[in-house]
């Protein structure tokens, strides 16, 4: 019997994923709200800020290439704890460093390398909900998951931009951030270790011993990682999946420049805070629990579509409604819970693709494309909001949205018409 076996028999409850991700919302928090907001009071423009809300993004894009390391070596745990840890540090460091336009190349690299440890602890989440999760309650567990990733993000925009601006030093605040994410390791305790697999390739350890031989065996793995994906991406089932989350649907990028732009609507930094930060993470939080319950009553990816579709039309209402603080308020509410509801959707789709294997790697070539439309969307919208304002950085949202989901539909038709014509 392994140590997965009581797992399956006894899996953990779902909220245990949520406390487990929350790092990794709290790190993207501080940076689209709490440093975003001081960035935009000390006159760096909109611009400028979408491009260190790019660095934060960056990594997240390009995960795939080191995800075989976190399937084929240490184990889920201990990925996790070193990627916690990083983070924490991170955050902290910020805190330390002016927060001005001349010391902008120093924060972004900073926030560069801090998101890329998130993304250890990410994966190690990822494959653990994988590892213990039921295909029948995939959408329930992803809801949670989201639902701490974006509930973080409350936790690490709201309250870090409340003690930044009410603290005597912006630094306690970044080290009571900090000292969040090492709290939520102590949730490991609770989540069983799966037990590696020993298949050929993915996940086979390296008997030879050695940097060399190690090296080799993460070359081949990630060789393998884009061998599978050319195979899945040739099957109609697989090519669906990845540009379901390749098209800018439910990107929610414009959540990432809410406190950058927050101005166009006269909104004051307490409510920035509040309702793009806390209040904003708790509406994030309740989509991401009732978009993961619909995932399981419907298909998967027309639920997450029917959410982007959602999140359109609140763009479009929020562009066209009265710039005032209180449309801001109950708009990126509104927002926040559609945005949820498509977090969720997203974790479903993926989840529903890919199996235990190597479920860090699978997991995160799908998380690695859908950041991809996360990030070209706010260096879109950031420049829009420059040039024209923020109803046309809204517009442009939810055009390039509608014109998406239309790919989407005609890619679905075409190929439902061929594979029809093959089984003739």
């Amino acid at each position: 019997m392994t140590r997965a076996d009581p797992a399956a028999a006894r899996p953990p409850h779902p909220f245990i994923y949520l406390v487990l991700i929350l790092p990794f919302g709290i790190c993207s928090g501080f940076v689209v709200v709490t440093l975003a907001y001081q960035l935009s009071q000390r006159g760096v423009d909109a611009s400028q800020i979408a491009a260190v809300v790019a660095a934060d993004l960056f990594p997240q894009t390009w995960k795939f290439l080191w995800a075989p390391f976190a399937d084929t070596t240490l184990n889920r745990k201990a990925w996790y704890a070193i990627g916690a840890a990083l983070t924490a540090a991170g955050i902290a460091a910020c805190g330390l460093i002016p927060v001005t336009a001349r010391d902008l190349p120093l924060l972004t690299a900073l926030v560069l390398l801090m998101s890329a440890a998130t993304t250890f602890l990410a994966m190690s989440t990822e494959a653990l909900i994988a590892h213990h999760t039921a295909d029948q309650v995939k959408g329930r567990a992803s809801g949670w998951f989201q639902a701490g990733n974006l509930g973080g993000q409350g936790v690490g925009g709201g309250a870090g931009l409340w003690m930044a601006q009410h603290l005597s030093a912006p630094w306690i605040s970044s080290a009571v951030l900090g000292g969040a994410c090492v709290l939520c390791t102590l949730a490991l305790m609770w989540v069983p270790e799966p037990a590696r697999e020993h298949s050929r390739g993915m996940g086979q350890h390296n008997a030879g011993g050695g940097f060399q031989p190690a090296l080799k065996q993460q070359w081949s793995n990630l060789t393998a990682v884009l061998k599978g994906l050319w195979t899945l991406a040739r099957s109609r089932r697989g090519f669906l999946a990845l540009l379901v989350v390749f098209v800018p649907v439910t990107t929610g990028a414009a959540s990432n420049l809410w406190a950058a732009v927050a101005d166009g609507w006269s909104a004051s930094a307490d409510t920035v805070a509040l309702i793009n930060g806390t209040l904003g993470g708790f509406a994030c939080a309740f989509g991401c629990l009732i978009g993961g319950l619909f995932c399981d009553r419907l298909d998967r990816k027309t639920a997450y579509l029917l959410y982007g579709a959602a999140q359109a039309l609140c763009a479009v209402a929020m562009a066209l409604a009265p710039h005032t603080e209180s449309m801001f308020a109950v708009f990126t509410l509104l927002y926040a819970v559609l945005n949820g509801m498509g977090y969720a959707g997203f974790s479903a789709v993926v989840l529903e693709t890919i199996g235990a294997a190597g479920a860090a790697t699978q997991y995160n070539v799908y998380a690695s494309l859908s950041n991809t439309p996360i990030l070209y969307m706010g260096l879109i919208e950031g420049w829009a909001y420059t040039r024209f304002g923020a109803s046309a950085m809204l517009y442009v949202e939810a055009a390039l949205a509608a014109v998406a989901i239309v790919v989407f539909a005609s890619a679905s038709a075409a190929t439902s018409r061929r594979r029809a014509v093959l089984a003739a």
